[in-house]
């Protein structure tokens, strides 16, 4: 899989976190061909979560991984912060779809760019709003994302 080439030691730990609460992960699916502007799913009947790395290559700008060099181009944040986002919703189907209680989600606002990116994560299917906005905040804290992966997936 190509985007594990773009990982840090803090998303390889989330990624192991993930196979240890028996989720798979795929890479560049059917689902990603639903509009470039999609780069992850958690698919939660079949335990899968999705990288959509193709698309976060296009929208980026086509970035090779820098070996053994700071990795921080566009395209690598981006992969990682989709795995971070996606983890979370395995954390939370974990925590039998509840919240995880990170944040008080009525209080927490976004910036403007992930406002309409949680608007258009809840237009598709059945996704309620307060699990993508924890999710969105808890995909800048590859910390929180383990503490709650290690803490409701033991």
């Amino acid at each position: 899989m190509e985007f594990l080439l773009f990982l840090t030691a803090k998303e390889k730990e989330i990624l192991e976190l993930i196979y240890k609460a028996n989720f798979s992960v795929e890479e560049n699916s059917p689902l990603c061909l639903m509009g470039k502007k999609y780069v992850g799913f958690t698919k939660k009947r079949q335990r899968a979560v999705v990288i959509c790395t193709q698309n976060i290559k296009e929208t980026n700008g086509f970035y090779l991984p820098k070996v053994g060099r700071d990795n921080n181009n566009a395209t690598a944040i981006s992969i990682r912060k989709a795995l971070r986002h996606e983890a979370t919703h395995v954390a939370q189907d974990c925590n039998n779809s509840k919240l995880l209680g990170v944040i008080n989600t009525k209080r927490k606002s976004h910036p403007w760019y992930k406002a309409r990116a949680i608007k258009g994560s809840t237009s598709i299917g059945n996704i309620k709003r307060e699990r993508e906005v924890e999710a969105y905040y808890m995909e800048d804290r590859p910390k929180k994302v383990i503490a709650a992966l290690k803490k409701f997936c033991p």
